[in-house]
């Protein structure tokens, strides 16, 4: 009886510890995503603003 017992409880904590671990990388996969896609984000807003800092420098330099 007892081994039955030892035998569920590990099952549980296996278990228990794949769930964890899925849960775990599900979690680091989607702060990856979401950091490649604010890194991309933060590209494009620079790139589309850099004309119009270009554009203010040479206004200040004729002046």
């Amino acid at each position: 009886m007892e081994t039955v017992v030892t035998n569920q409880t590990f099952s549980i904590l296996a278990i228990l510890a794949a769930l964890l671990m899925v849960i775990v990388t599900g979690g680091v996969v989607y702060l990856t995503a979401a950091e490649w896609r604010d890194r991309r984000r933060r590209k494009r807003d620079q790139e589309a603003n850099a004309p119009t800092v270009k554009k203010a420098k040479k206004k200040k330099k004729s002046s």
